[in-house]
């Protein structure tokens, strides 16, 4: 198999047109993924001389790609539901469009991208494969079934690619022990744009928002962003919310984020509905101004269940407000417990609630909590390191392979 695959590798580098600018795209499952989590990268990798192309489902944020000359191509069939059939249709369009753009480097993330990604791409003769792991679907406390799944197809699909970047430390010793050459991984870690989520920059949008939302200043206003599913400990925290109202009648909850349909695991309308009567919760649905919206919240709460290295309780660090998370992956390299937040186990509400609730009951908590996370997030969330990190693999692959 690996004879096969060089020789359409070699095959693939003579057919390749002269170019003033190496050809990179970047491969996910919806447009959504390309624009909010990946945007100043792509930024950054054009702005070094790449001429970057998203390819992913296609949807209302292409726009916010082809604003910043980020060319789009659509995957008609990629879906984030489980559904084998579009995803063997999606991997053979992929392969397509390889044929037919020649990229110099194919740069794949999430978990069905990640897989197929890598395969079709180093297959059809690219000559540099990357990915991303933003969070291994799998943790070593997950049942067996589960783990040897996500593993084997793990190792399959590392063996097509030349690079493997980590956001999260707490992987790399499962790629190690699923036998990943050492020298395709590469500690990326994850950041966010820290002009963009500027406490002070944004310091007039706390009474505007509040304002807008109905919330008086004297009021302790909770936050959440992310898409509406349960993974996210939504549930967890309708509970929770649930049992504080009585006693803490001066807090609100107020969630940005959509609706994510195609997942299995999706919150319902019958339980927002729920949640608005019984906790008072304010639903905002997808907003585009977010940096805006967290100088309105007084604390940020993240109740996940699986998590890489979590960008919204980033972005709430570097606005300066403490954090209440899961224990978990990902959210324990964000929030340090008792200084820059409060970390509870997963999926119990009676220990979310009593963290919530600390919080709410203390000013001074939040305050000196709000402060610890800002400089935390100076320290290790600038995603211009992650830039950096990428594009030194992108030359050194490049290079390797002229």
């Amino acid at each position: 198999m690996s004879t096969a695959r060089g020789s359409s590798h070699r095959a693939g580098l003579r057919r390749r047109p002269e170019r003033a600018r190496p050809l990179l795209v970047h491969l996910t499952t919806v447009d959504l993924s390309l624009a909010y989590l990946l945007l100043p990268q792509l930024i950054g990798f054009r702005d070094a001389g790449y001429d970057v192309v998203g390819v992913s489902a296609p949807g209302p944020h292409v726009a916010q790609l082809t604003e910043h000359g980020i060319r789009h191509v659509a995957l008609t069939r990629s879906t984030r539901a489980a559904d084998v059939r579009a995803d063997l249709a999606t991997a053979r369009e992929f392969a397509r469009i390889c044929r037919e753009l020649r990229p110099d480097i194919v740069h794949t993330h999430n978990p069905k991208p990640g897989v197929y990604g890598r395969i079709v791409a180093r297959t059809v003769g690219v000559p540099v494969v990357v990915n991303t792991v933003h969070g291994l679907y799998a943790l070593p406390s997950d049942r067996f079934r589960k783990r040897a799944v996500v593993y084997t197809l793990e190792r399959i699909a590392a063996a097509f690619s030349h690079a493997e970047l980590l956001q999260n430390p707490e992987d790399l010793p499962t790629l190690r022990r699923l036998r990943v050459p050492a020298a395709k991984l590469h500690l990326l870690g994850n950041g966010v744009d820290l002009t963009r989520f500027d406490p002070d920059r944004h310091a007039d949008a706390r009474a505007e928002i509040r304002a807008a939302l109905g919330i008086g200043e004297d009021e302790v206003v909770v936050g959440l962003v992310g898409r509406l599913v349960a993974e996210k400990g939504y549930r967890e925290v309708f509970e929770a919310v649930r049992r504080l109202r009585a006693t803490h009648p001066a807090m609100r909850v107020v969630v940005v984020g959509p609706a994510d349909p195609d997942k299995a695991d999706a919150i319902t309308q019958a339980e927002l509905d729920r949640a608005t009567e019984e906790g008072g919760v304010v639903f905002l649905g997808m907003r585009e101004d977010v940096e805006r919206l967290y100088p309105a919240f007084d604390l940020y709460v993240l109740a996940s269940h699986r998590e890489g290295f979590p960008r919204s309780a980033m972005e709430a660090a570097a606005m300066g407000l403490p954090i209440v998370a899961t224990d978990i992956r990902g959210c324990r390299q964000v929030v340090a417990d008792q200084h820059t937040g409060l970390l509870v186990p997963v999926r119990d509400p009676d220990a979310l609630s009593a963290a919530i609730g600390r919080l709410v009951d203390d000013a001074r908590l939040r305050t000196s909590m709000g402060a610890a996370a800002r400089a935390k997030a100076e320290r290790e969330f600038d995603d211009r390191r992650q830039i950096e990190i990428t594009l030194e693999v992108y030359r050194r692959l490049l290079s390797a392979r002229r």
